[in-house]
C-alpha cells in the first residue's frame, strides 16, 4: 500500500470532470503535492509538453483522466480525432513516465473498449474476444492500448502502470452540451429545457430499450485513489456499480426527478449504441475494496439539483 500523503502527484484532466472529484479525494487523504497541468500550458497530445510538464512538476505518481470524449453524436463525429488525440496522449505519456522513472502509472480506460456483444455482466477477461460497438470502437480501442502498453511495459521493464476501467459516470460537474453530452445529462438538460420553454415532448435517441450500468463520479472518484494506494497488478479492473438498467427506465426516473410532464418521443431512426452493459465488478472489491454507496436514484437527483444550481448562476451549460 502507498502513503499518498507525501508523494508528489500530477493528475492529468484534474480539472475537468472526473478529475476534479479525484483531486478531492485526493486532498481528503491529507495529499499536499497535487499538481493539475493544464491545456492551456501543455498539450499532451504533444512530446515535447509532456517532456516539460514532467521537468515541471517533476511527479511521483501520475493519474491520467485526460481525454477527448463525447456520446454517440460526438463519436460519429470525431472518430479520427478521437482516436488520435487519445492514442497519441496515453502512448506518448506512459513512455516518457517510463523514462522520467515515475513510481506508479494509473491509466484511466473505458467501457467502450468492450466488444459490441460481450456476455453479460462483463468480466474483464472479455476484452478481447471480439471488436467494440461501432460508434465508440475508435475511441475505445484508442484508449485500450493504454493496457497493451502497461503490461508490456511491466513485463520489459518492471513499469508499475495500472488499468482501471469506469463505467458510465454521471454527476455534479458533468457536460451538458447537447453536441457532445453523454446520456444523463443529456436527458436532464432536454427535460429542464423543455419544462422552462413549455414544451410537451423531448426527443430521445433510439429505442430506450438498450440497457447501461452507471456509477456516480464522487464513487468513481474514490476507486481510482483506492486503486492508486492498493493495487499494483497487471490485469485491468472494471469499476462500476453492478447495477443495470434500461435507457428507457433512466429517462422515465429523470423526467419525474426533473418534474417535467411532457412526452418522450423515441427517435428508432438514431443509433441505439451497445445493447447491453453491465460489470462484474468484483476484481475492484477483492484487489482494493471498493464498492460502490450512491444509489442511482439519489445520484440522480444530487446531479439534477446541482445542475439546476448552476444553471441559476449562469453556468451550467457547457
Amino acid at each position: 500500500m502507498i502513503d499518498l500523503t507525501r508523494k508528489r502527484i500530477v493528475v492529468t484532466g484534474g480539472a475537468g470532470f472526473l478529475g476534479r472529484h479525484v483531486v478531492k479525494q485526493l486532498n481528503l487523504r491529507g495529499c499536499e503535492h497535487i499538481f493539475i497541468p493544464r491545456s492551456s500550458q501543455f498539450d499532451l497530445r504533444k512530446e515535447a509538453d509532456i517532456v516539460l510538464m514532467l521537468q515541471t512538476y517533476r511527479p511521483d505518481i501520475i493519474i491520467h483522466l485526460a481525454a477527448v470524449v463525447g456520446g454517440i453524436a460526438a463519436n460519429q463525429k470525431n472518430p479520427g480525432s478521437f482516436f488520435y488525440d487519445n492514442l497519441i496522449m496515453g502512448a506518448q505519456l506512459l513512455e516518457h513516465s517510463r523514462l522520467f522513472g515515475i513510481e506508479k502509472f494509473v491509466a484511466i480506460g473505458t467501457i467502450c473498449s468492450y466488444p459490441k456483444y460481450t456476455p453479460v455482466p462483463f468480466m474483464e477477461e472479455e476484452l478481447w474476444n471480439g471488436y467494440p460497438e461501432e460508434t465508440n470502437a475508435p475511441y475505445g480501442l484508442a484508449k485500450k492500448m493504454m493496457l497493451v502498453q502497461s503490461q508490456a511495459y511491466r513485463q520489459q521493464y518492471g513499469f508499475n502502470s495500472i488499468y482501471l476501467l469506469p463505467v458510465n459516470l454521471y454527476g455534479p460537474y458533468d457536460n451538458f452540451d447537447l453536441e457532445t453530452s453523454h446520456v444523463i445529462p443529456a436527458i436532464i438538460r432536454k427535460c429542464l429545457d423543455a419544462q422552462a420553454s413549455g414544451q410537451d415532448s423531448i426527443v430521445l435517441w433510439g429505442s430506450g430499450e438498450v440497457t447501461r450500468e452507471f456509477i456516480y463520479v464522487e464513487d468513481a472518484a474514490r476507486a481510482i485513489v483506492l486503486a492508486t494506494e492498493r493495487y499494483d497488478g497487471n490485469e485491468p479492473v472494471n469499476i462500476g456499480s453492478g447495477e443495470e438498467m434500461t435507457i428507457r427506465q433512466l429517462a422515465e426516473w429523470i423526467k419525474e426527478k426533473c418534474g417535467y410532464t411532457g412526452t418522450i418521443i423515441w427517435d428508432r431512426s438514431r443509433p441505439d449504441g451497445q445493447p447491453r452493459r453491465k460489470l462484474d465488478v468484483g476484481r475492484a472489491k477483492e484487489y482494493f475494496q471498493f464498492e460502490a454507496s450512491t444509489p442511482l436514484p439519489q445520484g440522480l437527483q444530487q446531479t439534477i439539483d446541482w445542475y439546476r444550481t448552476a444553471v441559476s448562476k449562469g453556468g451550467g451549460r457547457s
